[in-house]
C-alpha cells in the first residue's frame, strides 16, 4: 500500500511493520472543533479504513468532531459510508447546556462538506431508536450522557442495531470523577467480548460485536500486553499531533479574545480616567466656590473642636 507524501519513509516502515498503523492513522483532520475526543482521530481514521462501514450511527455528538472524523475517513478512502448523528443538542450537566448555536455550527460544517453522507437526527436516543432497523449499522459510537444508568441503557437499547462483525466504540471509559460510570459498564463487557482498551483522551474502549472478520480487528483485540501497550503508545504520540495541531488552530482565535480583552480593559481605564477627572474639577469648582470661602472659619472651628475632644 502506497503511503501519501505526509508519510515520512520511518513512517511508512512502521506501517509495513504494524498491523495497527495504515497511511490513514497520519491524515490530519480537516475540521478541528473543540472536543474532549481529539486524540481518537487517529484511530479512529484507521478503523474506518479496517472496517470500511456501509452505516455508521453515534449517540452524542456535541460540536461534531467524532463525526467529521468519521465522514472525512468515508469521504477520502472512497467509501459510500451513511452516517446518523444522534443528539439533542441541548447539552447535559457534564457538557453543560446551550442553545441552538452549536446545532448550527454543526449543520454548517455537515452542509458543507457532508451533506450527502452525514444525516442529523435531533432528539432523545430513547425516542430515536425504533427509526434504526435491527443489524442495520457497522460501527455505533456511544458518547451521551456518561452515567452508569444512562450508557448502560443506551448500549442494551441500541446494541441489537450492530451487525455481527461491526464494532462499537465507548467514550470516556478512563473517566471516574464523581457522576462518570462508562468505566463501570465498560469493566463488566470487556469479560465477555472482545475488546481493546485506550488509555487516553478520557478513554476509548473498542468492542467487536459477533463473529470479527478482519485479521487486523482480530489480532487488535487478541494483542498480547506487550502489543498493546506499542499500540496503545503509537495512537497516543499520533493523537498529540492532532491536539497540538487543535491547539494551533485555536491561537488566532484566542488572541482575538485576547485583544478584545485589553480592548475592554482599555476602555473601562479610560472611562475611570474620565470619571477622575470629572471629579477633580467638581472638587477644584467647590474650593474656588464663594461658599467655600465663606464658610472656612466655621470648617476650622470645627477642627479646633475635634481636636480639643480627642
Amino acid at each position: 500500500m502506497a503511503a501519501p507524501e505526509s508519510v515520512t519513509p520511518l513512517e511508512h516502515r512502521a506501517v509495513e511493520q504494524a498491523f495497527w498503523l495504515s497511511p490513514a492513522s497520519y491524515w490530519q483532520p480537516e475540521h478541528v472543533v473543540t472536543s474532549a475526543w481529539l486524540t481518537h482521530a487517529p484511530f479512529a481514521f484507521w478503523l474506518i479504513d479496517v472496517l470500511r462501514p456501509s452505516s455508521i450511527t453515534e449517540l452524542g455528538t456535541h460540536l461534531g468532531f467524532s463525526c467529521f472524523v468519521f465522514a472525512e475517513a468515508a469521504q477520502r478512502l472512497g467509501l459510500g459510508t451513511t452516517i446518523a448523528a444522534c443528539d439533542s443538542w441541548e447539552g447535559d450537566d457534564h457538557a453543560g447546556f446551550y442553545g441552538d448555536e452549536v446545532y448550527d455550527a454543526v449543520r454548517a460544517v455537515v452542509d458543507q462538506d457532508y451533506a450527502g453522507s452525514v444525516r442529523m437526527v435531533r432528539g432523545y436516543f430513547e425516542d430515536l431508536r425504533p427509526q434504526f432497523a435491527e443489524a442495520s449499522v457497522d460501527l455505533l459510537h456511544i458518547d451521551g450522557r456518561h452515567g452508569y444508568d444512562d450508557v448502560r441503557a443506551d448500549y442494551t437499547a441500541w446494541r441489537s442495531t450492530v451487525r455481527g462483525g461491526g464494532v462499537i466504540l465507548f467514550h470516556d471509559i478512563a473517566e471516574h470523577q464523581e457522576g462518570f460510570g462508562v468505566w463501570r459498564l465498560w469493566d463488566e463487557l470487556r469479560m465477555e467480548h472482545p475488546t481493546f482498551t485506550f488509555e487516553h483522551g478520557h478513554g476509548l474502549g473498542v468492542l467487536g460485536v459477533g463473529d470479527v472478520r478482519d485479521e487486523r480487528l482480530r489480532a487488535l483485540f487478541a494483542a498480547d500486553e506487550e502489543t498493546a501497550e506499542r499500540i496503545r503508545a503509537d495512537y497516543v504520540r499520533l493523537g498529540e499531533v492532532v491536539a497540538r495541531q487543535g491547539r494551533l488552530e485555536a491561537m488566532p482565535a484566542e488572541v482575538a479574545s485576547l485583544h478584545d480583552t485589553v480592548a475592554n480593559l482599555s476602555a473601562e481605564i479610560d472611562r475611570l480616567a474620565a470619571a477622575e477627572r470629572a471629579l477633580s474639577d467638581k472638587l477644584r469648582a467647590v474650593h474656588t466656590s464663594t461658599s467655600w470661602r465663606v464658610t472656612r472659619p466655621l470648617r476650622a472651628v470645627g477642627r479646633l473642636r475635634r481636636r480639643r475632644g480627642h
